[in-house]
């Protein structure tokens, strides 16, 4: 009897390495976009793995107490309803706009774009602006880390809009992501853990599916030792008979 508890509890112990050892954990190299990435309108290029370009305009906004202040805003505060002094333009003259590299490897295997959006954060971009087309480098000039069309960016008129841009950049890697089945997931540690800053996806539906497939091995892992351990409880009250 003892022999076969000793068999049975070898065979559980060597059922976690063999789980254990189907996740790399630790990649070997940084990840590679499959693409630079650019604004076709200002030329603002960007190496990493998503590009945005944020517009603010200024406008006037009522506040509380019926009067009236301008503020940088990103969307069109709608004004129909104030008076003819504090009038808005109806629209961005320029849009907001986000680029996403087409995929993404990770030592020669994919990393899927969701687990990117995941575990990235947008940075600010700190374009040199010489490519800019001659239109807009009529129309714009370069304020802070973008660009605004302030004539005096001290003095900003109502309509004026300023512009940014961000680049999505992923942190180092390791204990991030584990590669099960020839991809690159989410590993259970970066699943539990609290979502990044402004994360480009739910961080909720991007979760759920590698959570769920670390769980064959855990329930394989767990019922050899409930069984392992039925047969020693057998054992050591057999003994005392």
């Amino acid at each position: 009897m003892r022999a076969a508890v000793l068999a049975l509890m070898l065979a559980a112990a060597a059922l976690w390495p063999a789980g254990a050892s189907r996740a790399q954990t630790a990649p070997d190299s940084d990840p590679a976009p499959s693409n630079p990435l650019e604004d076709p309108d200002f030329r603002v290029e960007s190496r990493q793995f998503g590009l945005e370009r944020r517009v603010e305009m200024f406008q006037w906004r009522q506040d509380a107490d019926g009067g009236y202040s301008r503020v940088w805003n990103a969307a069109p505060i709608d004004s129909s309803d104030f008076d003819a002094a504090h009038r808005n333009p109806p629209r961005l003259p320029v849009r907001n706009r986000e680029w996403w590299v087409a995929s993404v490897t990770l030592d020669g295997r994919p990393l899927p774009l969701g687990v990117v959006r995941l575990l990235g954060q947008w940075q600010t971009l700190r374009p040199n602006f010489s490519r800019l087309p001659g239109r807009i480098a009529r129309d714009y000039q370069p304020e802070g880390d973008g660009l605004a069309s302030s004539d005096n960016p001290l003095a900003p008129a109502t309509g004026d809009v300023r512009i940014t841009w961000h680049e999505f950049v992923l942190p180092p890697l390791a204990g991030k992501v584990e590669l099960r089945d020839g991809a690159w997931r989410l590993s259970a540690k970066a699943a539990a853990a609290p979502a990044t800053a402004r994360p480009a996806i739910d961080i909720a539906a991007a979760t759920r599916k590698p959570v769920m497939r670390l769980r064959p091995w855990l329930v394989a892992i767990a019922v050899a030792a409930l069984v392992g351990l039925w047969f020693l409880t057998r054992a050591i009250t057999g003994g005392r008979h």
